[in-house]
C-alpha cells in the first residue's frame, strides 16, 4: 500500500507531501489542476522515462518520494530486493526516492541504496499497476497474460513444476554440449588437461609461499651485495679508525667526567651507556645476518629454479597461486570426465529422455487444464464488461499450440508450451484484436477494470491506478464503476481519478486536487476532504450548487 507520496519542483507542484488510506482513494479536481501530475509523479519514482522540461520553472531539480507498505508481499519479493542489493525493508516499509536535474543528471534510491533505473521499474513492476493514459500496465504483456490465466486457474504449482523441469534440462543439455566434441578435438584437450594437471600437481604448490619465496629469491639473487653492505657496517661500528665503537666511547669518557662535576649529566651517562649496548647487539645482529647470506651455490639455484616455475605457472594459469591451484583442480574435474565421457553421454542421454518425457506429460497436462481455464476467464471478464457498459462486447483467451507439440525445442519456454493473446472486440461486427492494440484508453481502463474485478483474488500486485476510467460513460455504468472499484478496494489499494461523482462517491477516502495562486505563481494543492466537504466536491461534479444537486451528492455518498 502506497502511505506517502512527497513530490517536490514538478510543474505545477512546489512542494507536496500526501497521505493515503487503504482500500479506494477517489481523486478529483477541475480540468488542469493537476491530477495528472500526481499518477506521472508516481509514474516517475516507479522508473519511468523522465521528461525535465516537467521541473518546475526557477528550479534546477525535481524529487518524488514514496513509502509503500509491503507486508502483504512475499518472499521472492525480498529476495529481488537482496539480489540487486538493496537493503531489507524496516517494518515492512520500502522507500522509494527519485530526482533529476535539468542538466541531466539522474538518481534514484530504493530503501537509501543507490540504484539504477532498470532496478528501479523492475521493483516498481512488483508494486503498481497505472491503467489510463500514462500506462504501466503488466497486464498488456504476453507473460503477464499466461501469469494471470494461470493464476486463475490455480496452476501455479504445475507451471513450477514444468519451469523446474525446464532448467533440470538445460543444465543437462550443457554438459552434453561440453563433452561431444569432434575426436581431433577431444585428443587434443585430453592431452592438454592431461599436461595443465600434472605440471600443476608436480609443483607441490602452497597457495601462501609466496611471499616467503620472493623474500628469498631476492636474498639470494642480491646475496653479494648483501655482504658487501654488511661488512660495510660491521667495519664502521668496529673496524675503523676511529670507529663507531670508538667514538661512543670516547663519548663515555666526556660524559662520566660531566656526571663528576654536575649530577645534572648523568642522565647523559645513562643514555650514552644504552647507545653503547645498542651498538653491540647491531654489530652481532649484522655478524648473524652476513653468516645467513653464505648460501651455497646449490641452495641459491634451487631457490631461483623455485622462484622461476612458479611465475611461470602463474602467467600460464592464474594471476596468484590461489588462482593456479583452482585451475589444476578444474582441470583435473575435466579430465575425469572427459576420460569417461561416453559413459557420462550414456548416462545424460538417458537424463535428457526422461525429462523429455515428464516434460511433455505436464506440458501437455499444463496445455488442457488451460483451455478448460480460459472459457471461464472469458464469461466472467464478459460479465463484468456488461456491467461496465460493454453490452454487446466480446472477451477471449486465444491460446496458440505448438504445430508438433510433443517435440522439445532447445528453448522450449519455462512456461510451457503454449502462448496466449488477450483479445476485445468492443462492438459488433468488429474483429478481434489483441488487447493492447485498444486504441481508446477509456475502454482500456474498463478493460483492465473487468480484468482487475475478477482477478482480485488472484493478483498479487497491491496498488492499482486507473486514470480516465470513466471515459464515455455515465448513468448507471458510473455507479456500477464506482462499486467495483471499492471492490477491489476490499482486496487492494485503489487510487482513481475521475470526473463522476458516483464514481468518486464510492471511495473510501476523497481527495481534492485544486490549483490556487500565491505570490502570482500557480501551485497545485492536494486535500483530504470531510463528509460535508465531500458534499460539496460531488455537487460541483454534479454541474450544480441547487439544492437538488446537493441532495443527490448527499445520497451518493451515503448510498
Amino acid at each position: 500500500m502506497l502511505t506517502d507520496l512527497r513530490i517536490k519542483n514538478l510543474a505545477l507542484v512546489n512542494d507536496l507531501a500526501i497521505q493515503l488510506g487503504p482500500g479506494y482513494n477517489s481523486i478529483t479536481g477541475e480540468t488542469g489542476a493537476g491530477k495528472s501530475i500526481l499518477i506521472g509523479a508516481l509514474g516517475l519514482v516507479l522508473g519511468e522515462r523522465a521528461d525535465r522540461t516537467l521541473i518546475r520553472d526557477d528550479n534546477d531539480y525535481c524529487s518524488v518520494e514514496a513509502i509503500i507498505d509491503v507486508g502483504g508481499l512475499g518472499k521472492a519479493f525480498h529476495s529481488h530486493l537482496e539480489n540487486n542489493g538493496i537493503e531489507p525493508c524496516e517494518d515492512s516499509q520500502l522507500l522509494l526516492k527519485r530526482s533529476f536535474s535539468a542538466n541531466g543528471g539522474n538518481r534514484q534510491f530504493v530503501n537509501g541504496s543507490q540504484t539504477t533505473l532498470s532496478v528501479l521499474a523492475s521493483i516498481g513492476e512488483w508494486l503498481v499497476d497505472i491503467h489510463g493514459p500514462h500506462d504501466h500496465q503488466s497486464l498488456l504483456k504476453a507473460a503477464r497474460q499466461l501469469e494471470i490465466l494461470d493464476a486463475y486457474g490455480g496452476l501455479e504449482e504445475q507451471r513450477g513444476e514444468f519451469a523446474a523441469l525446464v532448467d533440470q534440462r538445460a543444465v543437462l543439455a550443457t554438459q552434453k554440449t561440453e563433452l561431444i566434441v569432434d575426436e581431433d578435438a577431444y585428443a587434443r584437450e585430453l592431452d592438454l588437461l592431461r599436461f595443465q594437471v600434472d605440471e600443476i600437481e608436480s609443483a607441490k604448490l602452497r597457495s601462501d609461499e609466496e611471499p616467503e619465496l620472493e623474500q628469498a629469491f631476492q636474498r639470494a639473487t642480491h646475496s653479494a651485495r648483501l655482504a658487501e653492505l654488511a661488512a660495510e657496517a660491521r667495519q664502521l661500528i668496529d673496524g675503523g679508525e676511529p670507529s663507531v665503537s670508538d667514538l661512543t666511547s670516547a663519548l663515555g669518557r666526556a660524559l662520566q667526567e660531566m656526571a663528576g662535576i654536575d649530577a645534572g649529566a648523568e642522565p647523559l651517562l645513562a643514555e650514552q651507556s644504552s647507545l653503547s649496548e645498542q651498538l653491540g647487539d647491531l654489530g652481532a645482529a649484522m655478524a648473524d645476518y652476513a653468516e645467513r647470506l653464505n648460501l651455497d651455490p646449490a641452495q641459491m639455484k634451487q631457490v631461483e629454479q623455485r622462484y622461476n616455475l612458479v611465475q611461470t605457472l602463474k602467467r600460464k594459469y592464474g594471476s596468484t597461486l590461489a588462482e593456479v591451484l583452482e585451475f589444476g583442480k578444474k582441470s583435473a574435474k575435466r579430465l575425469v570426465a572427459l576420460k569417461g565421457r561416453d559413459e557420462e553421454l550414456a548416462r545424460l542421454n538417458d537424463e535428457v529422455s526422461r525429462l523429455d518425457l515428464q516434460i511433455q506429460t505436464l506440458g501437455q497436462a499444463l496445455s488442457e487444464k488451460r483451455k478448460v481455464t480460459a472459457p471461464k476467464l472469458v464469461k466472467e471478464v464478459e460479465q463484468q464488461l456488461n456491467d461496465l457498459g460493454f453490452l454487446q462486447s466480446r472477451f477471449d483467451v486465444e491460446i496458440i499450440d505448438p504445430a508438433e507439440l510433443g517435440q522439445l525445442e532447445p528453448g522450449v519456454s519455462r512456461t510451457g508450451f503454449d502462448r496466449i493473446e488477450f483479445l476485445f472486440a468492443p462492438n459488433p461486427g468488429e474483429p478481434f484484436k489483441p488487447l493492447k492494440g485498444i486504441a481508446s484508453s477509456g475502454e482500456m481502463a474498463r478493460v483492465m477494470l473487468a480484468l482487475k474485478t475478477v482477478l482480485a483474488s488472484q493478483d498479487s500486485i497491491p496498488i492499482l491506478v486507473f486514470d480516465e476510467v470513466d471515459s464515455n460513460i455515465g448513468g448507471e455504468t458510473a455507479g456500477v464503476v464506482g462499486e467495483k472499484m471499492k471492490q477491489i478496494g476490499d482486496r487492494r489499494q485503489v487510487l482513481c481519478i475521475t470526473h463522476l461523482a458516483p464514481v468518486a462517491a464510492s471511495g473510501h477516502r476523497h481527495y481534492l486536487v485544486s490549483k490556487e495562486i500565491v505570490e502570482g505563481r500557480t501551485l497545485t494543492r492536494v486535500a483530504q476532504l470531510d463528509d460535508d466537504s465531500r458534499v460539496e466536491e460531488l455537487t460541483r461534479m454534479l454541474g450544480g450548487g441547487g439544492a437538488a444537486a446537493r441532495q443527490h451528492a448527499a445520497e451518493l455518498l451515503n448510498a
